[in-house]
């Protein structure tokens, strides 16, 4: 069993904070000890989701950033380093998921192709970017890519959702035989389809092939995927990277 302190004292930088998956594991990590700074585009609600956690007592706050843009994720990350005094972890989140499929590949729009890849895989990128000399600074530094096991059964008709994912577990695995010299950790969350506010719009008949292929039969919750983000974000996990985790109650296996 996880501690309920497993990141006492722990300085977590998180992006995409302001709903779905990455609200929840705001709350998480907050609760497992450490100070959060919520990093997200829509500030007003990052704001409001960081306040209140804040007043359960719990040592969050908030920073806008938009991950497509690198000077806002630069000016985003000196922010977060400054208030935390360093940084031990990063959980990137933040991804365009939303609105992004329901057509084929021969009907996919290329201005939205382009649009996924520059949030889900470059955002993510120069996000860690940013962060890996303060996290090498650290000592023990932990990297969390959120990806999706969309990726690793071929999802139709999500095509470049699927393809962005399917990039995030591959650079995992380059940024961590890149970066185990500093000693920092880099792997990957991939999640089942999960009933946050980003999946409202998923057709019932894939919400009903996820649960009836699951071997664990039923509908998944944000807290589903929170104790594989906590352990990974921990000193639990420090010989443990490169590696993609996929957390869907067995739809499909890795």
């Amino acid at each position: 069993m996880l501690s309920p302190e497993i990141l006492s004292n722990k300085r977590i930088l998180l992006t995409g904070a302001a709903r779905g998956l990455g609200r929840d594991f705001a709350a998480a990590i907050a609760h497992a000890g450490a100070h959060v700074v919520m990093a997200d585009i829509l500030t007003n609600q990052v704001q409001h989701e960081a306040a209140q956690l804040a007043a359960q007592g719990l040592k969050v706050s908030a920073v806008s950033m938009d991950i497509s843009q690198k000077q806002s994720i630069q000016q985003a990350v000196e922010v977060a380093v400054q208030r935390l005094g360093g940084l031990d972890g990063l959980v990137n989140c933040a991804a365009l998921a939303t609105g992004v499929g329901g057509v084929g590949m021969q009907q996919h729009d290329e201005a939205l192709w382009d649009r996924v890849m520059t949030v889900n895989v470059k955002g993510t990128w120069l996000v860690s970017q940013a962060c890996v000399p303060h996290l090498q600074a650290s000592g023990q530094g932990k990297i969390v890519n959120i990806a999706s096991d969309t990726a690793l059964w071929g999802a139709p008709k999500l095509l470049a959702y699927v393809a962005s994912k399917g990039a995030l577990i591959a650079m995992t695995r380059a940024m961590a035989s890149e970066l185990g010299e500093y000693n920092i950790c880099v792997n990957t969350v991939s999640p089942g389809l999960t009933l946050v506010e980003a999946t409202q719009y998923v057709p019932q008949q894939r919400h009903d092939l996820y649960v009836n292929g699951r071997a664990i039969q039923r509908q998944q919750h944000p807290e589903d995927v929170n104790g594989t983000v906590l352990y990974l974000l921990s000193e639990m996990s420090s010989f443990v990277t490169g590696q993609n985790i996929p957390v869907n109650g067995g739809f499909v296996f890795n």
